[in-house]
């Protein structure tokens, strides 16, 4: 079989995938299968629980209208998580699903959301953002879900965060490029991806105490992301690439 798929539906299911074990299916993924997709008892669908790795299974009846999954056979072991932490103010509803979802599908292993003092959104909907983290995984042959954080305060954040991990900070008021500071650009070059935490601040910017503070520790990678004043949501995308290619998976 091909490593990737994307002819069968593909769904996340939160059980334990076990050969010949029957994983019963919510309403919703139950109407899409029968309803939507219009599949028959035995038709093949590609399941996985973001821990056991990519199942092949075959749809079965459960129940009056319910339907259940049977796992047939492992067809991609669950691979280790390497992937950077993406620490992000939090955004308005549309952009934030966007930037979630774009997160994902570019390997970022944990989601922390970090309360600065412009940010313009305080309360978020997790459960929102769980949904779609994994509508963005079904869709792209991801196997790895991120861990999804509760909002922090920025000083509760930058405290808590261990000294011996990287932070790689994206300053709209930084001139290092990748290519031209020597420093940070060998700091992250030498970093490990999933030592690393990517920090995007709000659409306004990060504030001056914000800035010191960051400055002012040891292990922070100042990164410019080029001449343009990218929107937040953009810039997940932006950062995460530029790591993710010095240093993580796209080696």
């Amino acid at each position: 079989m091909a490593k990737y798929d994307f002819r069968s539906p593909r769904l996340f299911v939160d059980v334990p995938l076990v050969a010949a074990q029957e994983a019963a299916l919510a309403s919703e993924q139950a109407h899409y299968l029968r309803q939507v997709m219009r599949l028959s008892d035995g038709a093949e669908v590609i399941i996985f629980n973001g821990r056991d790795g990519e199942w092949l299974a075959r749809l079965a009846a459960s129940g009056k209208r319910g339907a259940a999954l049977r796992p047939v056979e492992q067809i991609r072991p669950q691979p280790e998580t390497f992937g950077p932490t993406y620490a992000f103010a939090p955004l308005k509803q549309a952009r934030l699903d966007y930037m979630v979802q774009k997160a994902v599908e570019m390997g970022a292993s944990r989601l922390s959301p970090v309360l600065t003092q412009f940010t313009q959104v305080n309360k978020m909907n997790l459960d929102r953002m769980r949904a779609n983290a994994i509508e963005a995984a079904e869709q792209c042959g991801i196997l790895a879900l991120p861990a999804i954080d509760e909002p922090m305060p920025f000083q509760k954040w930058l405290t808590s965060f261990p000294a011996s991990n990287a932070i790689v900070f994206c300053d709209e008021e930084s001139h290092e490029k990748l290519s031209g500071a020597k420093s940070s650009g060998d700091k992250l070059r030498n970093a490990k991806a999933s030592d690393l935490s990517v920090l995007i601040g709000p659409e306004g910017g990060f504030s001056k105490d914000e800035r010191d503070s960051l400055l002012a520790r040891e292990n922070v990678i100042r990164l410019s992301l080029g001449p343009r004043i990218l929107r937040a949501d953009t810039a997940a995308v932006a950062a995460l690439a530029l790591v993710q290619s010095v240093c993580g998976d796209w080696r």
